[in-house]
């Protein structure tokens, strides 16, 4: 496969970015797009250019650190996290545009690297839960029922990429925060907190900077672990009733 792959330029935070032009040849459809990335580096290296920069890590799909906006949408046209998209979602001749995510709570470092650091004062705010030090409790100590189980678990999946923002015409990262804030709540070792999380997390969130929610659902269709948009809809319960029980003390 030979693309044109138009990239978002920027020599660091305080400069100027732009789009630059490259053409890659040998692609091959098995590819993921990361290793195209890499393909594309190489080439620039070879030539003497600066390569692209972006965040990676697992490549697996799991970890949350590839972030990019391809061709208008987070993670590119699969629902999948940008290491798992392969270049088979592409056409021999395609023309490819390449960006960071867009946040003002997300701004950028390098190229297509931006600081999601946001996220992890979001979750240093309340996304914990209280325990004793010492040995792992038994497996069957705290019974929870499966209903309560599986919606952990669902909301648990969330990996922290920040898809959710880039796809939001607002910016907003209320996908992010209600799935953390769920998947603690519904437990009971979530409980001494359930209050306190939900007024913090969210607190902490419009103080990053992100935009409002308006249930437009960009979110949970660009969400690559399908984080339902119901799970917006059940924190912001949380928040009223823990907000009307605080205004009663």
């Amino acid at each position: 496969m030979k693309l044109t792959l138009r990239v978002w330029r920027q020599k660091n935070a305080d400069a100027e970015g732009a789009m630059a032009t490259y053409e890659v040849d040998g692609i091959s459809p098995d590819m993921s797009f990361l290793e195209m990335l890499d393909v594309l580096n190489e080439q620039l290296i070879l030539s003497g250019e600066d390569p692209v920069a972006f965040d990676h890590d697992c490549r697996e799909g799991i970890c949350g650190a590839c972030s990019l906006v391809i061709n208008g949408e987070a993670h590119g046209p699969e629902r999948t996290t940008t290491c798992q998209l392969h270049m088979r979602s592409f056409k021999d001749g395609d023309t490819i545009d390449i960006e960071p995510w867009r946040a003002a709570a997300f701004p950028v470092v390098k190229d297509l690297v931006v600081d999601r650091s946001a996220f992890d004062r979001i979750i240093q705010a309340g996304g914990y839960i209280t325990a004793p030090t010492g040995s792992a409790p038994e497996a069957h100590a705290t019974p929870v029922p499966k209903a309560d189980a599986d919606y952990a678990f669902e909301h648990a999946e969330c990996i922290g990429c920040g898809a959710c923002v880039a796809a939001c015409p607002n910016g907003a990262a209320m996908l992010f925060t209600s799935a953390k804030i769920n998947h603690l709540n519904v437990l009971p070792q979530g409980a001494p907190e359930r209050e306190s999380r939900v007024l913090n997390m969210v607190a902490q969130m419009d103080e990053e900077g992100f935009g409002g929610c308006t249930l437009t659902g960009e979110c949970a269709t660009a969400c690559p672990k399908g984080i339902p948009l119901t799970s917006i809809t059940n924190m912001n319960k949380e928040w009223l009733r823990a907000t009307r029980k605080a205004a009663k003390r």
